[in-house]
């Protein structure tokens, strides 16, 4: 019999985190005892805070959860995973349009590192629909977000858009 996993990473771009981010993250908690938050690179996406603002921001709205940690990697998250010898990945699904985009990188990141689960959660149905980007886009657009995302976020926004126009 194998020994039960105790830790897992859960990467994402958290720009900014969302409900749905921290229902996943909730939920994950309950079977493993501690959760890895890893802020990783952005890709081909435009960040509107930077690593370590997400970072920050991310400590601040978690700093009630036990287990949970915040870290920071660019490179490839497997790379990450062996280095720290984590052996699961968690990742949020939202609608049946994620699933092949998250099932492709799953399976290259079993052939990158063969150790290391995937396990797929579904956000909580309220929640499906939240993204960073549409948080964003709604917020640039006077859209009320407080309902999805923590209020910590809210602020930080703004603090963001005042930081933008007093220059």
């Amino acid at each position: 019999m194998t020994q039960r996993v105790k830790r897992a990473i859960y990467p994402g771009s958290f720009d900014p985190i969302t409900n749905g981010h921290l229902d996943i993250l909730d939920r994950s908690l309950e079977l493993f005892s501690e959760i890895v938050i890893v802020v990783a690179g952005t890709g081909h996406k435009s960040p509107l805070f930077s690593p370590d603002e997400r970072i920050d921001l991310i400590r601040e709205v978690t700093s009630q959860r036990k287990g949970v940690r915040v870290d920071r990697w660019p490179g490839l998250i497997m790379d990450y995973a062996r280095e720290h010898r984590i052996s699961a990945v968690i990742r949020g699904l939202r609608a049946a349009s994620d699933f092949e985009y998250e099932f492709m990188m799953a399976s290259m990141n079993k052939q990158l590192n063969p150790d290391v689960e995937t396990l797929f959660m579904m956000t909580a149905q309220n929640l499906f629909f939240v993204s960073s980007t549409m948080i964003k886009e709604l917020f640039r657009y006077g859209g009320d977000i407080s309902q999805y995302v923590p209020p910590e976020v809210v602020r930080r926004l703004k603090e963001k858009v005042k930081d933008h126009e007093s220059k």
